[in-house]
């Protein structure tokens, strides 16, 4: 699977382009600032209905225009589908696959699987358990659309109970058959919302581990661990002896929604040892085992995008990750950086099909 052309109006600093790529390797060249992160977010926000970065979508939009517009042409399974989204401020955002809007934004996630791998990932590592949770949810939505709606279904349920706390609170009273209506939701969808994600980690960690060891060449060893309430105890006990607990502080203290991954280099947490060095090819080569993971289920080549993934990086590293990326079970790459060189050593290496582009104030120039 690959995006064969891809149509932008006033998506960030992106006045109008259209561009069209190679079905193998991408390569956007400039300085900071000029936009070529944002081509990689447009391309993002085609696969997942939404920027990687802003989650408010009007602060996509470029600031003097009040609208954007998306389009992509991709090459899915030998077929042909045009993927279009466009959003007016103060408006609902639509989205379109081969001219039929969807009725859910829900049905489109995983059509076309993508992994991003940004230096904003070190949020996975130094941000709070909520980062690690959208991480696991982010790769299962993909392949799982069950998975995605308990979720939805989990998180309104949860919201529903901690206002029905709260209003205990305000109207001094309380009522434990009521309590107890979302009490079983949250147990009906947390139990296998925890039995996804129990899979999905089990099935991450070896190949994960296997691509930090060739990218460190085997100078640290790492781990990952899920922590849940569930692993010990029964979530219908848990919430039931969490009650009076509940009520005081007037929200829902246990649960999927308090689960976390425990990042390690050796033994200790790789959020208080790491090395920048470390931590980047830690988030490398858990997101190289995302793109594994999702390939397996999905029995589609996921796109991969690489927004300036060197820095940081001794130049040991640097080869290593190139030699993976350069394989033959990745597709079609989108690579960005300020450094030529990196690039020209990434095309030396893959002897294959590609495109550079230099870009500079939102403009992509191909040079042919």
């Amino acid at each position: 699977m690959y995006i064969e052309e891809v149509s932008i109006v006033n998506f960030k600093n992106i006045k109008e382009n259209k561009v069209r790529f190679s079905p193998r390797l991408n390569c956007f060249i400039g300085n900071n600032g000029a936009g070529k992160t944002n081509m990689l977010d447009a391309v993002y926000y085609l696969s997942f209905c939404k920027s990687f970065f802003n989650s408010i979508d009007s602060l996509n939009i470029n600031h003097a225009e009040n609208y954007f517009m998306l389009q992509g042409n991709y090459i899915r399974r030998d077929s042909n589908e045009i993927i279009s989204c466009g959003l007016q401020k103060g408006q609902k955002k639509q989205f379109k696959r081969n001219s039929k809007v969807y009725k859910k934004l829900a049905e489109h996630i995983g059509l076309l699987p993508l992994v991003m791998i940004t230096p904003s990932d070190v949020n996975l590592i130094l941000g709070g358990s909520d980062e690690r949770r959208k991480f696991m949810d982010g790769v299962i939505s993909q392949y799982n659309q069950n998975y995605l709606d308990d979720l939805l279904k989990y998180n309104r349920a949860l919201q529903q109970r901690n206002n029905l706390l709260k209003q205990f609170v305000s109207d001094k009273y309380f009522d434990a058959e009521l309590l107890g209506i979302w009490d079983s939701q949250l147990v009906e969808y947390g139990t296998r919302i925890h039995e996804e994600r129990k899979k999905f980690v089990e099935k991450l960690i070896p190949v994960f581990q296997e691509y930090y060891t060739f990218i460190s060449q085997g100078n640290e060893e790492v781990g990952l661990i899920h922590q849940s309430d569930f692993y010990d105890n029964n979530f219908e006990e848990l919430l039931r002896e969490s009650t009076p607990k509940d009520r005081m502080v007037q929200h829902t203290t246990v649960g999927i929604h308090k689960d976390d991954l425990e990042l390690k280099i050796g033994d200790y947490p790789i959020k208080k040892l790491g090395s920048q060095g470390q931590n980047k090819t830690y988030l490398v080569a858990l997101k190289l085992a995302q793109f594994n993971f999702i390939k397996q289920i999905s029995e589609l080549n996921p796109i991969l995008l690489l927004d300036d993934i060197f820095d940081k990086l001794d130049q040991n590293r640097v080869e290593q990750i190139v030699k993976v990326v350069t394989g033959d079970q990745f597709g079609q790459i989108f690579i960005t950086d300020t450094n030529r060189e990196h690039l020209d050593g990434i095309i030396r290496k893959m002897e294959t099909d590609f495109r550079i582009f230099y870009v500079e104030s939102g403009t992509v120039k191909d040079l042919k």
